[in-house]
């Protein structure tokens, strides 16, 4: 079911292509604290960024368009976006290690 404005919601995502050398994480992590969201990013794989964010319907929909378009040098060939239950476990933001 999609959210409603003002609720909080949880999105997780996942872009694949050039993501990675990028610096796709910093951009994330950068965008997704002025943007005002709480969560993480990390790579995966060779190929693979994964991004959980929580915070109001506006900012992750803000939020996943960032993710979408990426810092300059990148190039986001595919993504999957999941919607997820909310809690109350992600207070800030910040890269994780990588799998």
């Amino acid at each position: 079911m999609p959210p409603k404005p003002g609720e909080t919601v949880r999105v997780h995502v996942w872009v694949r292509g050039r993501v990675q050398g990028v610096g796709f994480r910093a951009h994330v992590e950068y965008y997704a604290r002025r943007i005002g969201v709480s969560g993480w990013v990390r790579n995966v794989g060779r190929d693979m960024v994964e991004a959980v964010a929580q915070g109001t319907r506006d900012e992750t929909q803000r939020f996943i368009e960032m993710v979408k378009q990426g810092p300059r040098a990148s190039r986001v060939d595919e993504s999957r976006i999941e919607w997820e239950e909310a809690d109350g476990d992600l207070v800030d933001f910040s890269v994780r290690k990588s799998l």
